[in-house]
Parts: structure tokens; sequence; C-alpha cells
């Protein structure tokens, strides 16, 4: 019973070595078609931050909306096209009976002059939908570079787990081997062998679960960063130990008020829409059509001729798109107060999350990892003494093993706790 006691001991070491995660190997994948030669590249959150705003395939698209926004700005600056008029009169109904001779014709080039400032007006509104759409593309990058670093930590929690059930497997492997060979010299029991043998299959299932989700959080990384994933082979460099924060509500309040990209967009949707109702109460003044011409009469003499024309607003006043405009500004203003409410409601709990993953962590940190450590190790000195037994032990290191699995788990969930703050403020705390 000592020498199994010495042998436990000895293999069943301190599980928490540290929480930094060193070079993660991605598994290649085979592709239906052949795939170019990569080398592993190894990135911190830093990095795949970097790489994310370069080539994520959701943020290109978003892109294309700025890209459509400045091309309606070019629209906006033309002019209306001259109208070019060529006409003939005096010919004949029938054309059978002897020609008319005296035949006129007509040339004449007509402009349409906008009146009411309304190129300028809509140069405005276009330029608004420009900045619109590119405060829109901000709250795009701002959402999908917060779920980015949740995936990012994903991949280093589930790091974490499988290093951890990697020791953990490997440790009852040799408890296996070891407590067959004393069952062989006939120092203990067949039953304490299977005994063991039985809770080994629990932590080989422990690394296979391990495994599948270290797999699968890191193919969710690869996919979210871009590019061409056949070719994203990359090792994850990261850490989710405990850095402390202090926020106070009034301070988180005032970064998000200030830096929100969906209440900055908010705000610039109603400048928009002010400069869309100028333009449509400018819409209901007529334009004026001017044009010279000159008449011809081949036999007789020719003549110029200048024309003026204006739309008479007598029915058609623009009433229906000016009561448009104007509800568009109200719904603008409600979207602001709606979209302030949210982001009030965002830090606040945001904030309320934090402290308590705060006060998890610390609990974890005073006092339940040196209680799980003097449990195995005072289990370790009464099977010793023949106080305790083997299963007692084993007992002892599954506690560790789950305490630990949940003290990474909690140091995760500060984690995404910090997120929060950061998606709810705009501010980027991790650097």
């Amino acid at each position: 019973m000592y020498r199994c006691a010495k042998f436990i001991r000895q293999y069943s070491s301190t599980f928490l070595s540290g929480l930094t995660i060193v070079a993660v190997t991605v598994s290649s994948i085979q592709a239906q078609t052949p795939a170019p030669a990569t080398t592993k590249r190894s990135i911190t959150l830093s990095d795949a931050v970097e790489i994310f705003l370069k080539q994520n395939l959701q943020l290109v698209a978003a892109r294309y909306d700025i890209e459509t926004a400045e091309a309606e700005k070019l629209t906006a600056r033309l002019r209306p096209n001259p109208q070019l008029t060529v006409a003939v009169s005096g010919l004949p109904l029938n054309l059978r009976g002897p020609l008319i001779k005296e035949q006129t014709y007509d040339y004449g080039i007509s402009r349409t002059i906008e009146l009411g400032g309304k190129r300028n007006k809509r140069i405005d509104v276009a330029e608004a939908n420009s900045d619109v759409a590119r405060g829109q593309f901000q709250m795009t990058v701002w959402q999908l570079t917060n779920d980015l670093k949740r995936k990012f930590y994903t991949v280093v929690l589930n790091q974490s787990l499988l290093n951890l059930a990697k020791e953990n497997e490997a440790t009852f492997t040799e408890i296996v081997k070891h407590t067959s060979e004393l069952v062989n010299a006939g120092e203990i029991s067949g039953l304490d062998l299977e005994r063991v043998e039985v809770e080994k299959l629990k932590f080989d299932t422990d690394l296979a679960n391990s495994e599948r989700d270290y797999e699968v959080a890191l193919r969710d990384l690869r996919f979210a960063l871009g590019g061409d994933y056949r070719v994203m082979d990359i090792e994850v460099v990261g850490t989710i130990d405990y850095e402390p924060y202090q926020f106070s509500f009034s301070q988180l309040r005032d970064l998000a008020l200030a830096e929100r990209p969906d209440l900055k967009a908010a705000h610039l949707s109603e400048r928009a829409a002010d400069a869309n109702i100028r333009l449509q109460d400018a819409q209901r003044i007529p334009d004026l059509t001017i044009g010279p011409g000159i008449e011809q009469v081949p036999t007789g003499t020719s003549t110029f001729t200048f024309g003026v024309g204006i739309a008479l607003p007598v029915s058609d006043r623009n009433q229906g798109e000016r009561a448009k405009a104007l509800i568009q500004k109200k719904q603008a203003e409600n979207q602001t107060q709606l979209i302030t409410n949210q982001v009030l409601s965002d830090v606040d709990k945001a904030l309320v999350a934090f402290d308590l993953q705060k006060r998890r962590v610390d609990l974890y940190r005073t006092g339940v990892i040196t209680k799980v450590n003097d449990i195995q190790n005072l289990t370790e000195v009464a099977l010793k003494a023949g106080e305790s037994s083997t299963l007692e032990l084993l007992d002892a290191i599954r506690t560790r093993r789950d305490t630990l699995a949940s003290f990474y788990q909690t140091l995760f969930d500060y984690q995404t706790s910090l997120l929060d703050v950061e998606l709810a403020t705009a501010t980027p705390l991790h650097k």
C-alpha cells in the first residue's frame, strides 16, 4: 500500500502549472481541391484582430455599402442634361397632291435650371447618407471585432482544458500500469485495479471531449479571420490569466455615450433626415426651362426663337415627400433615444456582470485552489499511514481536476465579462 501511495503521489503532481497558452498546432484540413502549401503562423489576440480587419469577408461586404454611398454623391452632383429638338412644319397631309413649298424647319436646344438650391441640397443629402453608411460600417466592425475576441478566448480556454485533460490521462495511464504491477505482486487486490481502470475511462472520455471542443473552437476562429480558409493554418498564443480592473458606472457611461458607433450612427441619421427635409422643401419650387432656337424657312427668312417654361405648382407641391421626410426625422429622433437607453442599459448590465465575475475569480484565488491542493496532499499522507484508500486519493485527484476546470471556466467568464464592457462602451480594454 505504501508503494502504491508513493507512486500515485509521484504521478499526480500539481495540475496548475500556469495559464499561459503556448503554440497550438492546427490540424490540416483536406479539401476537395489541392490547397497551396502553407506554413503555420503564430498569432496573438492583436494579430488576430489585425488579420480580421484586413480580410474578413463580412467586413469586405460591409465596405461596399460605403462605396455605394460614395457613388450616390457622384449622382447628386450631376446637373440636368440639355435637350435638343428638331422639327419640321408645313408638310402636306396628302402626299399625292402638290407639296407645300413653304416648309419650316425648327432647331432648338433647351435646358432645365434647378431653382431653390436643389443641387446643393441634394449633395448635402448624399454626403449625409455617406456618413451614415460609414457609421453603420463602424457598427459592424465594432460588433464583429468583439465576436472575434470571444472566439479567440474560447480557443484559449479549450486549450487550457485540453492540457489539463492530457495531464490527467497521462497520470492515470501510469497509475493503471503500476497498479497492475502491484496486483501481479500480490500486494493489492484486483478490485482496486478494476476501480482504477474505470476511473481512467472517465479521464479518457474527458480528453476526447476536450480535443473535440478545442478543434471546433479553432476552426470557428479560422473562419472568423476570413480570407482563404484552406490556407488559414495558425497557432494561437494567448492567456486567460486574471488581470484586475476597476470601473465605475459614470466612467463607463460617459465612454459609451461618447464612443458607441450605433449611437453615432443614430445622430448621423438625424442629420441625414434634416438634410432630406431641406431637399424636399426645395423640390416644391418648380424648375425653369429655357431654350433658344432657330426657325428656318428655306425660301424665306430664318428667325431666332427663345422660350421659357415653368411648371405651375397648382396641385403637386411635393406634399407627400415632404411629409415622409418629416416622419423620417421623427423616426430618427426616436431611434436615437432608443439607442441611448440601450447604451445605458448595456453599461449597467455589463458592469454588474463584471463585478460578479470578478468576485468569482477572487473566491478561487483566495481559497478554493489552496483547499483542493491540501485535500489531495492530506489524502496522500493518510494513504501512506494506512488511514485512506487508493480510491479516496483518486477521488481527491478528480475533485482537483474538476475544480481547476471550473477555475479555467471562471477565468474565461471573467474575460468575456470584460468583452461585454468593451462592447457596451466601444472602448478596447485588451491590448
